[in-house]
């Protein structure tokens, strides 16, 4: 950004009370060096003239605190730090001092006094004085010497309001140097507005609540669906010092507006509840359901008065959508879902209402296709930052943030240098305080720029903050209470300020896209794996019978797929992608046909049955088995070579569908069986079985028939002969007798030579 600002006039004066020290020290330097320089006649030689200060950074100097960060005129400043002696010497009579000055006019000149390393005589100021100092007899090599100097304010010669720099040197000796000089120092910045301005500055500071994902689509068949979690990481997080504790603990007593992801209040609720845990190729059960209670009941009791804006569910990379995404089939669709479903996760679990206007692409990298992008999805404003929406005109000032870029959409143009300054490591108490004591003073001089003109500037600090990381924000803005040059602005209302005419409305194009993100984003084929996912999931829904139980838990893993929190780890965001869809496969398969060995049909018709079995805990219905033969001689429901029916099946149920079949030759038939959705779309692998038809010829029917007529002469013979047998002994008793009666009627009538029924043999 254009800081032309930064020298705006005429630079104010230096404070005095410095003026009159540097002028000493500068105006008596040379008179000094040059009578050591000219010995006088005859006399010996003079002493090694004295030399300028070197080997400035053989002593490290870290300050650790500086208190108050902001202070009063009635107030004792106190600096505390640690020196280490990284020379290959000792040092003798250590000496650490306390320099203040000179006051710095705009951000531009904090920038450059922060980037010096090396003690600069003339350029640093002279220390505040003999009283005001630490000595050490020794300082060893490789050892270090923590100190601690205290000040009252008033002796430190602060005039005007501003920005004043400050420095803790330390001064020496050496065997090689045994004169005294400057051997290593530490700057900082003093910020001093003794009263509130009359002109503030609006400040908005976002304060993220987001983690990447946690939680597989994976549920138990109980009636809670209890969730599976990838690992128990995120109970770190929420337990009393972790980084999303740490958030909440600090942010309830900060001017902050409240940015978070959906996805990790139900992925915390979902802890809160019964839940299981992946270990190895099992799960266990999860035991941090005390923490996570805890953590949603303070962030619920710190939001209910606050100001909470809702990303779209799992944070979704905005610019891999943008660049690789949006043009596979269905990848915008998740997002609108990803959208939609942010207010009702946020107000069932907090019972705050969230404003769902405002996308945040990563680090507030913006070109025109993450714009489009974004606004697809419903946002009116998109969170960019100063580095991407660079100024095309020398403003004498840091400009409002919100930005008007067409088509009723605002870019909230966070400021840079005031967002990265937390970035990197803050664990160290170092680290720490400079980045507390350059905030504080970037927002002074940022505010001194224009007086006359009040601004509205947005911080977004880092996406997901360390617990280091977020104490130090929060020491930062505790450095503006009183709120003596700004003033807090939730998000909402900043994006609502009238925007500065002059500040750039211009989107970059995407040939500015920083390379190094575009480097970091989701590959297109990332959401080709997407696609096919989604294409499997809306067939199995189809056929369910409660299809909430398995649709909602991978609606929500497809769109953790795309969180922005899987950049720079490609391999951990395939292996989340592929378990989703594997264990969606293995669902899927739990709906299958039974493998079913070859048939033989002994007549000319027979019904053959395919079993299809659901081992799923829900029913199915609106499937279709389909059979299909290659062999028109084999004809189902006397319609065809195919013939479908129907199925349907309750939870952990068997079904056998029979087809009626008829054929009009011997053979052998290869059939196929498969399943389909109403819709035709193909289920599951499909089955193939052979058909062997041995049919019952007119020949054999002419043989049997002949086999029946021989049966029926002999069975007259027989009769005949019987009865001349008792004829004849009726002869010999004379006739006198009674008649006997004849053999009663055959059991079983004459067989039928005609064609028999429908046969019933079948052979699986």
């Amino acid at each position: 950004m254009a800081e032309a600002a930064d020298f705006q006039g005429t630079r104010p004066s230096p404070a005095r009370r410095w003026l009159r020290r540097t002028a000493s020290a500068v105006l008596g330097a040379p008179l000094l060096a040059g009578l050591l320089a000219v010995p006088a006649a005859g006399a010996a030689p003079a002493a090694e003239p004295a030399k300028a200060p070197t080997g400035s950074r053989t002593v490290a100097v870290s300050l650790n605190t500086l208190s108050p960060s902001v202070p009063a005129e009635d107030d004792t400043l106190t600096v505390s730090g640690t020196l280490t002696n990284k020379g290959k010497e000792t040092i003798s009579s250590a000496e650490v001092d306390l320099r203040v000055g000179p006051r710095l006019s705009g951000r531009g000149e904090v920038d450059d006094a922060s980037k010096r390393s090396a003690y600069v005589p003339g350029v640093d100021p002279v220390p505040v004085g003999d009283k005001y100092t630490v000595k050490f007899p020794k300082l060893a090599k490789g050892i270090s010497q923590d100190f601690t100097l205290t000040v009252p304010v008033d002796k430190l010669g602060l005039d005007d309001p501003g920005v004043y720099q400050l420095g803790v040197s330390v001064s020496g000796r050496t065997t090689t140097t045994p004169y005294e000089q400057v051997l290593g120092i530490e700057r900082s910045f003093l910020p001093w507005q003794p009263e509130a301005s009359d002109s503030r500055t609006k400040l908005t500071f976002l304060w993220p609540l987001i983690a990447s994902p946690h939680v597989t689509a994976e549920t138990r068949s109980d009636e809670q669906q209890t969730p599976v979690f990838t690992d128990d990481e995120l109970a770190e997080e929420l337990a009393p010092g972790g980084r999303l504790e740490q958030m909440v603990s600090l942010g309830s007593r900060l001017p902050v507006t409240w940015v978070v992801d959906p996805d990790l209040l139900a992925s915390v609720a979902a802890m809160a509840g019964k839940y299981e845990v992946e270990s190895g190729d099992t799960t266990v059960p999860g035991k941090n359901q005390a923490v996570a209670k805890q953590w949603l009941t303070a962030l619920e009791k710190v939001v209910e008065d606050g100001k909470v804006i809702a990303l779209p569910f799992a944070d979704p990379d905005l610019a891999s959508i943008a660049h690789r995404g949006k043009n596979v089939s269905g990848t915008l669709s998740h997002l609108q879902n990803a959208s939609a479903v942010a207010a009702t996760t946020v107000e069932t679990i907090l019972h705050v209402k969230p404003s769902t206007d405002f996308a945040w692409p990563v680090n507030g990298a913006v070109d025109s296709s993450i714009v489009d992008v974004a606004t697809s999805a419903g946002a009116h404003n998109v969170i960019a930052r100063s580095d991407s929406f660079r100024e095309t005109t020398e403003l004498p000032y840091t400009p409002t943030a919100a930005r008007p870029i067409g088509g009723g959409t605002t870019a909230v143009v966070a400021d840079a240098r005031l967002s990265t300054l937390f970035d990197g490591d803050m664990s160290r108490a170092g680290s720490s305080t400079r980045a507390v004591q350059k905030f504080l003073a970037q927002t002074l001089a940022l505010t001194e720029q224009a007086p006359d003109n009040e601004r509205s500037i947005v911080v977004a600090p880092p996406r997901m903050p360390t617990a280091a990381q977020a104490q130090t924000m929060a020491r930062a803005l505790e450095g503006l209470a009183g709120n003596r040059w700004t003033q807090p602005l939730d998000l909402v209302a900043a994006a609502e300020v009238k925007p500065d005419p002059r500040a750039t409305s211009k989107v970059p194009r995407a040939s500015a896209y920083p390379k190094k993100l575009r480097a970091q984003e989701l590959p297109t084929q990332a959401f080709q794996d997407i696609r096919t996912t989604q294409g499997s999931l809306d067939s199995f829904e189809t056929i369910l019978t409660q299809p909430e139980r398995v649709v909602t838990p991978f609606g929500n893993a497809v769109n953790r797929s795309m969180s922005t929190s899987w950049r720079g780890r490609a391999l951990e965001a395939q292996q989340y992608r592929d378990a989703v869809r594997d264990y969606l496969q293995s669902l899927t398969s739990e709906v299958q046909l039974i493998e079913k060995s070859d048939v033989t049909l002994s007549g000319r018709s027979a019904t053959i049955p395919v079993t299809v079995q659901n081992k799923l805990v829900q029913g199915v219905d609106r499937l279709v088995l389909r059979l299909t033969s290659d062999n028109i001689r084999l004809k189902f429901n006397d319609d065809g070579s195919m013939a479908e029916l129907p199925v349907s099946i309750a939870g952990g149920h068997s079904q056998s569908v029979k087809f009626d079949t008829a054929t009009s030759a011997n053979g052998r038939a290869q059939v196929t069986a498969r399943l389909y959705t109403e819709d035709g779309t193909q289920y599951g692998e499909e089955m193939t079985f052979t058909v062997k038809v041995s049919e019952v010829t007119p020949t054999v029917l002419l043989v049997i028939a002949g086999g029946l007529l021989l049966l029926v002469l002999a069975g007259i013979r027989m009769y005949s002969h019987r009865k001349r047998a008792v004829a004849s002994d009726t002869a010999d008793g004379n006739g006198d007798g009674p008649e006997q009666p004849s053999d009663p009627t055959p059991d079983t009538g004459p067989e039928s030579g005609a064609p028999s029924g429908t046969g019933e043999k079948v052979d699986r």
